[in-house]
């Protein structure tokens, strides 16, 4: 839309996604996981039924037919039989979608009023706002196809903590480098679950039978993600922040006791493993927690100083959008 910069991602493909979760089943250890509770989900589904919600809200706000001026900028509405709910002309938002100006009054992702105008609420807010059906769409197939597995492993609290939270880590992120576009989307939240999938298989890894194949197609599907990211209006940094909470995350909050352990629990106590617990778990519970807490701190102090992440690595515009002869790029 214009010079700015409406969508944090187009989506995680689903149809990558869902090929770990075919390919996934062989490779756990079922017989590490038979004192698991298999959880019910209903956080993904009430996130995904609060994410299409808060998207009606934003296109009745929006109310195109009452507040474009017809003709003059980018042509007619589209969709006008769907009356306030109709979107924006296709040149100013080719996602099916409100306008910028109706995304930064409901809460879109703003340098400017992040910092400026004490609006630290934003980098929360923008984590429910999308930039048009296409958006939308992409984004909740992802958060279906990655977070049900994860809830019914893990339970809903801590699928919560780590989806909220990577959401922020991205949007914090997101700030520190990107001054001059706005900002929505909910792929930092969704590549969080994605870094905290990794950290969650590397901490568990004596349960897992196939260990070398998870952790390929895994890999891979995370590294195509990030690569989406480098193309123009998409907020790789927002991407890059959330993952790398979501992967700290995982190492504090999806452990599993070893398999050796589970697997002699019933037997007498001479005879058990003594840990429930490898000390590379505990090693890296302690270094993940540390890392999150400051991370965190360093990054909202650097954010509410003002400081622009770019004056500390000249280089960082290049994660988020790559120059090239057919696009640029206006990311700093």
């Amino acid at each position: 839309m214009g010079h700015r910069d409406l969508e944090k991602n187009r989506g995680l493909p689903p149809q990558h996604v869902s090929n770990f979760y075919i390919t996934s089943s062989p490779y756990y250890n079922a017989e590490s996981s038979s004192d698991n509770t298999q959880w019910t989900s209903w956080l993904v589904p009430m996130i995904v039924v609060a994410n299409v919600a808060m998207f009606v809200v934003i296109m009745l706000v929006n109310d195109c037919p009452k507040n474009h001026h017809n003709g003059k900028v980018g042509g007619d509405c589209v969709g006008r039989f769907l009356g306030r709910m109709s979107f924006q002309p296709l040149k100013e938002n080719p996602l099916f979608g409100p306008s910028s100006s109706t995304l930064e009054k409901l809460g879109a992702l703003e340098w400017k009023k992040v910092v400026n105008d004490n609006q630290a609420w934003r980098l929360v807010s923008c984590i429910w706002l999308h930039a048009g059906v296409v958006h939308l769409l992409a984004n909740m197939l992802s958060l279906v196809f990655i977070g049900i597995r994860l809830e019914q492993q893990f339970g809903f609290a801590r699928v919560a903590v780590i989806y909220m939270l990577s959401g922020i880590g991205g949007s914090v992120l997101s700030t520190l480098f990107i001054k001059n576009n706005i900002s929505v989307g909910a792929s930092g939240a969704l590549f969080g679950l994605l870094g905290a999938m990794l950290s969650e298989l590397l901490t568990n890894w004596t349960i897992y039978a196939n260990k070398a194949a998870a952790l390929t197609t895994l890999v891979i599907i995370i590294l195509i993600n990030l690569a989406v990211g480098i193309l123009p209006h998409v907020d790789n940094f927002a991407h890059i922040g959330g993952f790398l909470t979501g992967f700290l995350l995982g190492f504090v909050l999806l452990l599993r006791p070893q398999f050796a352990w589970q697997e002699r629990r019933h037997l007498p106590v001479e005879a058990r493993t003594k840990s429930k617990y490898t000390v590379f778990q505990y090693v890296f519970w302690v270094l993940s927690m540390i890392l999150v807490i400051a991370g965190f701190t360093v990054g909202l102090i650097m954010l509410f100083k003002g400081e622009n992440g770019n004056d500390h690595c000249s280089w960082c515009h290049y994660l988020s959008c790559v120059p090239t002869s057919r696009w640029h790029c206006n990311n700093r």
